[in-house]
């Protein structure tokens, strides 16, 4: 039984954010488990730097009575997607500790926080100060440009006697920006992230259509493949329509949250403060009637608005039919295409979505499985749009199909089953806003679907699975319906492993205890063929395995795959495929007797069913190369 966290290790937890790392290991020994890893997932997981905590430092203007110094911009208005020069000019002594920021909207407070003294404490930084009232959304040194600290672009400012006396430098940075609706400002900074003060602000710029319907992405609601359901994100809050299938038409409802949503704690979070951003409008349409395995074309947005360019979607093959062709992966985030320093990176998250983006164009691509850890925007809610732009040219086009993770739902007091700050504030409100799911209702965030021959059954790890909670008796009840004969595959995906050779933390290991011995059973009794999931940074695959015992090894076949002979069926084969953008976790020196293969690359996985025939191969996204393959078969 999981224990709610008292009002007491809340404080607790609040004052070993103020220690520093050691200080806070020193005290481990007697934390309880879970409390221990809100703070350990802080530090090591949630990208605390310098920049992370640039609100935490006290703002001063800068002693700097230069009257040359400007920020120009390249575009105004900005269009929805560009990379926008940033010209600074006039700098007298350039400084390795010069820098600028991109802040949105351009009205937000960049003065001294003083009287929210406590109010960061969440990031993990233990300056006594608070710095910017509102979050930059990125920022770049100037010495990114390499002619800045040598001075190469002069430019003379003053003349005597025909010759030239005072000679300021510049720089040139670029900066990737996607519509996020408010208008921007890009402020150049002294001091560095650790004692900023404002040198000179370019000015707002607007987006020139801040309304624009953007993002689109879709998912399916039923096993019919006769449905999908399509989200966008627009500044408008008026319906839109979508217009497919030539002349169908369809208005769309219309939804958004607000900062009243976010969940917080007597250290409010980034979310319900320094994080927020305006999401604008979420639009929501469901496209039908349609038929499975077909595609269509669609454009969505108004008259008043404008429209989204035309894009051809796929619909999944139906449940029951033979063939499926997925994508899978956990943890993907997204990176910046420019140089600049953002909150919270993963590095690999760019070339797997190129990567993807590639199969999907192919053609050769039903469906898309996430499982868990969607965008890590952990409380700055602007990182979505990030996240969605990134996706789009996957989730435009194929169902992207959601699990949610920790660094969606978790926080102190809101019923996660782990008491963490993972989630910033966020609490599933912004994952289930722009990913909703064919779930039983708002945070109950688990659901079946069936496509070809596969069942997924989809599950929360981080909502209860106790014997007899909800969760579990909805879990046992999906996969003992299961109609081996119309799909024989039955997948079970959830973001936190039953198994993994990382172990985490001493008293914090990658796996719950907890959670294997209430629900692993229930793979077993309903014959699961193959577990998905996500949270640990690396790929491992297993042999078919239960209570930590080799059941089943696979054989290769004529070709020299691995293959599992599931006619004579053992135990489920468990996937850990965590890799798809976090910074990779590497393996430690142990042996486990069930651990087959263990990659520790950027990729994801790409999966071929027919109702005989399971083959799932490991692609490398930097490579293109099949790092690992094997087959699942029932004949």
């Amino acid at each position: 039984m999981i224990i709610p966290i008292t009002n007491c290790l809340v404080i607790f937890a609040t004052i070993l954010f103020l220690l520093p790392n050691n200080d806070a290991l020193h005290l481990s020994s007697s934390m309880p488990e879970r409390l221990l890893r809100s703070t350990l997932e802080l530090r090591n997981h949630t990208a605390i730097s310098d920049f992370r905590v640039i609100n935490r430092r006290q703002l001063l203007k800068c002693p700097d009575p230069n009257p040359y110094v400007q920020v120009n911009i390249s575009s105004d208005p900005l269009p929805d997607d560009s990379y926008v020069t940033v010209n600074i000019t006039g700098v007298l002594e350039p400084s390795k500790t010069d820098w600028v920021g991109m802040i949105s909207p351009s009205h937000s407070n960049l003065t001294t926080c003083v009287e929210n003294a406590f109010m960061y404490e969440q990031t993990g930084d233990n300056a006594s100060l608070p710095l910017l009232c509102h979050y930059p959304v990125k920022a770049q040194y100037v010495s990114s440009d390499s002619d800045y600290l040598e001075c190469s672009k002069k430019e003379c400012k003053k003349y005597e006697s025909g010759k030239c006396v005072l000679t300021t430098c510049g720089a040139t940075l670029l900066f990737h920006v996607v519509n996020i609706r408010t208008d921007i400002e890009f402020v150049l900074f002294g001091g560095g992230f650790e004692a900023p003060c404002i040198l000179r602000r370019s000015g707002s710029v607007s987006f020139a259509n801040p309304n624009k319907p953007l993002y689109g992405h879709i998912s399916t609601i039923d096993s019919t493949g006769t449905s999908v359901k399509l989200r966008w994100v627009s500044g408008d809050k008026n319906p839109q329509q979508v217009q497919y299938n030539n002349a169908h038409t369809a208005t769309s409802n219309v939804t958004t949250f607000s900062q009243a949503d976010m969940c917080t704690s007597p250290l409010p979070s980034p979310a319900v403060d320094f994080g927020w951003h305006d999401p604008g409008y979420i639009h929501s349409v469901v496209l039908t009637p349609l038929n499975p395995s077909t595609s269509y074309s669609y454009t969505y947005g108004s008259d008043s608005v404008g429209w989204s360019d035309e894009i051809t979607l796929k619909t999944p093959p139906a449940g029951g039919s033979d063939e499926l062709k997925f994508l899978a992966y956990g943890d993907m985030g997204k990176a910046p295409l420019d140089s600049s320093q953002e909150h919270y990176i993963q590095p690999g998250s760019v070339s797997v979505a190129k990567a993807m983006a590639g199969e999907v164009s192919s053609g050769n691509v039903d469906s898309i499985f996430h499982i868990g850890d969607i965008s890590y925007a952990t409380g700055f809610l602007v990182e979505w749009d990030y996240f969605l732009h990134l996706i789009t040219p996957l989730a435009s086009k194929v169902p992207y199909m959601t699990a949610i993770g920790n660094h969606e739902r978790d926080y102190f007091g809101s019923g996660s089953v782990y008491m963490l700050p993972d989630s910033g504030g966020e609490c599933g409100v912004p994952y289930e806003t722009y990913f909703p799911m064919p779930t039983l209702s708002r945070d109950k965030p688990w659901y079946s679907i069936e496509q070809g021959s596969v069942h997924f059954t989809v599950i929360s790890t981080e909502h209860d699975w106790t014997l007899n909670s909800e969760q579990y008796e909805w879990m046992k009840k999906d996969m003992a319906a299961v109609n081996r004969t119309r799909t024989p595959w039955l997948i079970f995906t959830g973001h936190r492993p039953m198994y993994s050779s990382n172990p985490g933390f001493v008293l914090l290991p990658s796996v719950d205890p907890d959670f294997v011995d209430a629900v692993e059973p229930l793979l077993l009794s309903n014959k699961v063929d193959l577990a998905l999931f996500g949270h640990v940074h690396n790929y491992e695959r297993t042999c078919a395995v239960y209570k930590n015992e080799c059941l089943g090894l696979p054989v290769k076949d004529g070709n020299g795959t691995d293959t599992y002979y599931n006619a004579n069926y053992t135990a489920p084969l468990h996937l850990v495929i965590g890799m798809a953008g976090f910074e990779l976790d590497d393996f430690p020196q142990n042996d486990n007797s069930w651990s087959l293969v263990r990659i520790s690359e950027f990729v994801y996985i790409r999966a071929h069913a027919t109702k005989k025939d399971l083959k799932v191969e490991f692609v490398n996204a930097n490579s293109g190369n099949v790092d690992d393959s094997f087959r699942i078969t029932k004949s």
